[in-house]
């Protein structure tokens, strides 16, 4: 069992008495992380921040139910992640999917009778390849766009033990699995984004 950090009792006490200057630096500290576990579920920013502020409302009146069985800020981020998946659920029930081929004109689609009716006529255009070393900016686009490839389940493992910094025991008590299932989804996601990287420097080395 993993033991409540010895300032988590005075932050409890803090929140529980109503002392609003330690909440608001807890939303100052807490939020930027909550934003990013919250993204990975919804893809909009403004639907992540009504996530956050929900989160902080369901812990201000879940508070008394907190039993110091992990960190505070693993519990948070706990309820940050159940309402982050809910509201990515809704979403994905209410988005219609598929291209919509009215936006597109009729040459860009292959025929009725082809092989492969409807797909794309025209593959991607290349882009031209730099003969340069890649600059850091560049690199750190090519990661964040293999993270946000990632399975969801993956996403949220790499987000809070490579992009938060937490141990593993509280990563895995923040998403409700285990010490296994927590190593295993690590691995195939840093793999994963590792092979991104490792592709995109083959692709643009000079020719």
């Amino acid at each position: 069992m993993v033991s409540t950090p010895p300032d988590d009792a005075s932050l409890v006490r803090s929140l529980r008495e109503g002392e609003e200057a330690v909440f608001a630096q807890l939303v100052d500290r807490w939020g930027p992380a909550m934003l990013r576990v919250a993204l990975v579920h919804v893809h909009n920013r403004a639907v992540a921040e009504e996530v956050v502020q929900e989160a902080w409302l369901t812990v201000l009146r879940d508070l008394a139910r907190f039993e110091g069985r992990s960190a505070l800020r693993t519990w948070v981020l706990g309820i940050v992640i159940n309402l982050a998946r809910s509201r990515g659920r809704a979403e994905r029930r209410s988005t219609p999917t598929g291209l919509d081929a009215s936006l597109f004109s009729a040459d860009r689609f292959r025929a009725l009778g082809d092989p492969w009716p409807r797909h794309w006529a025209i593959g991607p255009t290349p882009w031209p390849t730099p003969e340069q070393e890649l600059l850091a900016g560049e690199t750190r686009r090519v990661i964040l766009r293999a993270v946000a490839a990632l399975p969801p389940t993956q996403r949220e493992v790499l987000v809070l033990r490579d992009i938060e910094g937490l141990p593993a025991d509280e990563a895995c008590s923040a998403l409700a699995i285990g010490e296994t299932n927590q190593r295993v989804l690590l691995h195939r996601a840093r793999s994963r984004v590792r092979k991104a990287i490792e592709d995109y420097f083959h692709a643009t080395e000079p020719t």
